[in-house]
């Protein structure tokens, strides 16, 4: 019988801290991927849009750091780790945010921690560095991690690994992209048998084969998969935004313009706005 590892409770008590600074409370599916993470577990987590997925897989390998650096006082002496934490996004223009969200979330809690991202548009020497001298924290696509495996020394920058994480899992569920991943993920785990994989989701149907699929074969000396969901009853209201004038409209392509005020005035009255366009560029969230 496994025994049941739980973070110390002072490790809790500060990332409850860095939650009540902003007026947050872990939500329970957050607290069961940590103690799931601290169990050695991989596992899925599937929650609605906003609802702190990544909060829930990133402070996981923070609060083992801590738990096993409990005195806050000798951080600012401690060398940042190494490579421990690969998250995989299969959409490049995310990257730059999540980078920056685990940054904050890493600094914000006193930790010697360093983040960066590597994708097709990283300078090269940037990319040089980070094969000489990774990040604690990398941000991928599966395409980089690809190449990041076909060098020579990839066992050796990988040696310290000790979690991926697969962001927006159902982007990449059985596409050509998928199986590159998968493909990535099963080297990954040929070096590192104990590693810990984690998948995030907002949109699946079919959990126990994405589950199954992500995580690949569970060796017995490891605790099974978990399947974890983040559950938030919410009460839909949709208001619909339309000019106040409708005799004349202007030709295509300009029609958000007279909406722009309406739209801003939203956007200032609420707390958290998300803003999807029908182009990828634009794209971009609120958060006050």
């Amino acid at each position: 019988m496994r025994p049941v590892v739980s973070h110390h409770v002072k490790t809790v008590e500060r990332v409850d801290a860095f939650y009540a600074v902003r007026g947050w409370t872990p939500f329970p599916f957050q607290r069961a991927t940590w103690e799931a993470y601290a169990q050695g577990a991989s596992g899925l987590i599937h929650a609605p849009t906003g609802m702190g997925k990544s909060y829930a897989a990133w402070l996981g390998p923070l609060m083992a750091w801590i738990d096993e650096h409990p005195d806050p006082a000798t951080w600012a002496k401690l060398p940042a780790p190494p490579l421990t934490v690969l998250w995989i996004t299969p959409l490049r223009a995310l990257a730059t945010d999540t980078t920056a969200t685990l940054q904050a979330a890493g600094a914000e809690l006193g930790l010697p921690w360093t983040v960066e991202k590597r994708t097709g548009d990283t300078a090269s020497s940037a990319k040089t560095r980070q094969r000489q001298k990774p990040p604690s924290a990398l941000v991928t696509t599966p395409e980089s991690l690809s190449l990041l495996l076909s060098y020579a020394e990839s066992e050796a920058l990988f040696r310290h690994l000790q979690c991926v994480v697969v962001d927006e899992w159902h982007e990449l569920l059985g596409s050509k992209r998928g199986v590159q991943t998968e493909l990535g993920l099963a080297r990954l785990r040929q070096w590192r048998p104990a590693l810990r994989v984690w998948g995030l989701s907002a949109t699946l149907g079919n959990l126990d084969e994405a589950l199954a699929v992500l995580v690949g074969v569970t060796r017995t000396d490891q605790p099974p998969p978990r399947l974890i969901a983040g559950e938030a009853p919410k009460v839909l209201r949709i208001d619909t935004l339309i000019p106040a004038t409708m005799e004349r409209f202007p030709w295509a392509g300009h029609l958000g313009t007279r909406l722009l005020a309406p739209v801003v005035e939203a956007v200032q009255r609420a707390r958290t706005t998300l803003i999807f366009t029908n182009v990828r560029r634009p794209s971009f969230g609120f958060r006050r």
